[in-house]
């Protein structure tokens, strides 16, 4: 079963009906068509999501791997499959579980390139209220570091039975590019969709 982003949206996460442990994600491009697969190595001591361009695992893109088995700021590293740094995304630790969801975005370099940040005015109660977590859809900006331009936008639909996240492409930047967007979405599903 295929699924359209909004529009103006670049991309729609779903994550797979039946999967062992929700660990599975289709993405959706603008036309509906199937554009990535995502899925979380299961049973691993240290999280290792890879993104594959189709469903059968032939084609990987990326990975995204924790560095640390327990870490409560968890930070993960994305590389091409040869081994190729690309950059990381570090959670921020106590304010993410207390306040709202936050990740700095690094770069090949380990600087500080963007933040993620989830938005809106109910975000601080829904990490408060088991209904609310039903509710009240997580809403997510990603803006460049300096300028605060915002460079992308991730929206998740209300589904009480499956999780989707609309992800809209909203600027340029010189080391973030879709696959760099792409690969927080599938660390979003995987990461803050659990929680659903």
């Amino acid at each position: 079963m295929c699924a359209m982003p909004a529009p103006g949206e670049r991309y729609l996460l779903r994550r797979k009906v039946l999967t062992l442990m929700r660990a599975s994600f289709l993405v959706y491009d603008e036309r509906g068509n199937l554009a990535a697969f995502c899925r979380k190595k299961a049973f691993r001591l240290r999280e290792d999501i890879r993104i594959y361009a189709d469903m059968e695992q032939r084609d990987e893109l990326m990975t995204l791997r924790a560095r640390q088995i327990i870490d409560f700021g968890a930070t993960y590293d994305l590389a091409l499959p040869d081994g190729t740094h690309l950059g990381s995304f570090r959670r921020k630790g106590l304010k993410s579980s207390f306040v709202r969801d936050e990740w700095l975005v690094y770069d090949e370099q380990d600087r500080h390139i963007a933040t993620l940040r989830e938005t809106g005015s109910l975000a601080f109660l829904r990490k408060y209220s088991d209904w609310l977590l039903f509710l009240v859809a997580q809403r997510y900006e990603l803006r460049a570091e300096g300028d605060g331009r915002l460079i992308a936008s991730y929206r998740q639909r209300f589904n009480p039975f499956i999780y989707t996240l609309g992800v809209r492409i909203e600027g340029e930047h010189d080391v973030i590019d879709d696959l760099f967007v792409l690969a927080m979405a599938c660390l979003l599903g995987t990461i803050e969709g659990r929680e659903r």
